[in-house]
């Protein structure tokens, strides 16, 4: 079992999230998140330029059983980039993190089963 993490742009969702669906991955969580990495807008406010510190970004995460990995992030990679196939620097990242038990809340089925 594996914990997919993935960060994106904001106007990228939907785009990335009906890709999902068509790939039969259906359960994921969704959080509006900030941050930055090599990415700098500038915007104007009150005529002077500035460059925000945190940018508005959007984190997935999405258990996933081994056999959906490989799935899971090549949807992701093809819906989430901009600008066609070369991409734009903000796309986002993809973070893959082994996850060590899952259980259900309501049945309390654990592992596997409970994806």
């Amino acid at each position: 079992m594996k914990l997919i993490t993935a960060i994106i742009r904001e106007v990228q969702l939907e785009k990335v999230r009906e890709a999902l669906i068509a790939a039969e991955i259906t359960r994921i969580t969704v959080s509006r998140v900030s941050g930055h990495g090599r990415q700098r807008i500038e915007e104007m406010y009150r005529g002077q330029k500035i460059v925000p510190d945190l940018i508005p970004k959007i984190k997935i995460d999405i258990a996933v059983n081994d056999d959906f990995v490989d799935i899971t992030v090549d949807t992701i990679l093809r819906s989430a980039k901009t600008n066609g196939a070369e991409g734009t620097v903000g796309d986002g990242k993809i973070f893959i993190t082994p996850l060590e038990e899952c259980i259900r809340i309501r049945t309390g089925e654990r592992g596997s089963r409970a994806i």
